[in-house]
């Protein structure tokens, strides 16, 4: 696949986090939107660094692992993020006995 294809990709999966995010109700949606999301930017990070990286230079092994380096950040902040979240969700659920976010109206209790 060629870089323009990845990029295309990449902005189609973002767009369908965004709406995911903006538009659903459901606290585990809006979650799983924000994953999509992050999977489009690391798809992103990943076909930059194979296509903009310097391919002749195998003694600089650094820069051309610049992009799946930071993929692996963004893992681990969706994953930091996903147990925050789940951690939300189940507070809550305890106290509003649902998961919609339009009751969701008090930070407290």
């Amino acid at each position: 696949m060629s870089l323009e294809a990845l990029l295309i990709v990449s902005a189609i999966l973002f767009a369908i986090g965004l709406y995911g995010t903006l538009a659903r109700s459901n606290v585990i949606a809006v979650l799983m939107s924000l994953e999509i999301m992050f999977n489009a930017v690391n798809l992103t990070l990943v076909a930059l660094a194979k296509f903009v990286a310097p391919q002749g230079l195998q003694d600089n092994l650094a820069n051309a692992l610049t992009g799946q380096v930071f993929a692996v950040f963004v893992i681990t902040v969706a994953a930091a993020e996903i147990a925050l979240g789940l951690g939300i969700v189940l507070a809550m659920y305890r106290n509003t006995e649902s998961v919609d976010l339009s009751q969701a109206t008090q930070l407290r209790n």
